[in-house]
């Protein structure tokens, strides 16, 4: 795991490596592990970032991409790319956070789950541990093999970054009984071993997503970020209702923008994880 850290994260350093029970359980019990009072995280963003502050009994507070407008927090997520938008943070963007997590002395997660997933044409996302440079200290980085390897029922995944905070949840975990059995971290080992099928992965993913997106635009909608990920991103300026309630009568099903922060209740997610088939058909449907 090591040595796909540094292969493809970039991270250099002194850094630790730490199995998780998938990623989702991490992100929900990080704020608590750390004992967290206050937690940022994205506006439009994954629910549980949220819920694990609630958890804590934590501040919760949405921010914006730029750390200029951040309060001091114990812990501030960032989701790059995003899971709803696919947006990707630029290089500028996360050598900000960096500067942000020295200067106030405060630990950045940078959940990378999606990081594998390029759109076509998109450069390749840019972990936060590769800009860091090897000066680690605050930083982790949140990686999932559920959708780069097809290990969701698996529970499998991982946390890189400061080996002293790292250190520290590691304790808390073994204690609470948040162990990876053997057996799953082998097939971990093996799945990070091996580059050719996330590779295989990511372009069924772009290939998928150049299907749907001429179809959403044809019908009215504005494709926006959308860089990277598993997801389109897309707005009509209406409801988000509106959209979901036009697309279910084409037998389409997509989420509800508002389901990631108010600032979506006018956009959709549209998932790009259904059968070549049935995108395929669903793209038909929206364009008829």
């Amino acid at each position: 795991m090591r040595s796909w850290a540094e292969n493809i994260l970039g991270a250099s350093g002194d850094f630790d490596v730490l199995p998780t029970i998938g990623s989702k359980e991490l992100v929900a019990w990080l704020p608590t592990f750390l004992e967290s009072k206050s937690v940022n995280y994205p506006e439009i963003a994954y629910p549980t970032y949220l819920v694990g502050a609630m958890i804590a009994g934590a501040k919760a507070t949405t921010v914006g991409i730029s750390p200029d407008t951040w309060k001091n927090a114990d812990l501030t997520w960032i989701n790059t790319p995003s899971n709803p938008s696919g947006r990707v943070h630029t290089i500028e963007e996360l050598q900000a956070v960096i500067e942000f997590s020295r200067t106030h002395n405060a630990v950045v997660a940078s959940d990378e789950c999606y990081l594998n997933f390029p759109a076509t044409g998109a450069d390749q996302p840019t972990s936060i541990l590769k800009v860091a440079a090897g000066k680690n200290k605050g930083l982790v980085s949140v990686i999932s093999l559920s959708k780069r390897s097809n290990l969701a029922g698996y529970r499998a995944g991982l946390i890189v970054g400061d080996p002293e905070l790292i250190s520290k949840i590691r304790e808390i975990r073994k204690h609470a009984g948040m162990l990876v059995p053997t057996p799953v971290q082998r097939a971990m080992t093996l799945a990070l071993g091996d580059e050719v099928h996330v590779k295989e992965q990511a372009a069924r993913y772009a290939a998928r997503r150049d299907v749907l997106r001429p179809a959403l635009e044809k019908a009215g909608f504005t494709i926006e970020f959308t860089q990277a990920g598993l997801y389109i991103w897309c707005t009509r300026n209406e409801s988000d209702w509106d959209s979901i309630t036009w697309l279910a009568n084409r037998g389409v099903l997509a989420t509800p923008g508002r389901f990631y922060g108010e600032n979506g209740s006018q956009h959709i997610r549209v998932a790009l994880t259904s059968t070549d088939a049935h995108i395929a058909d669903a793209a038909r449907r929206i364009s008829a």
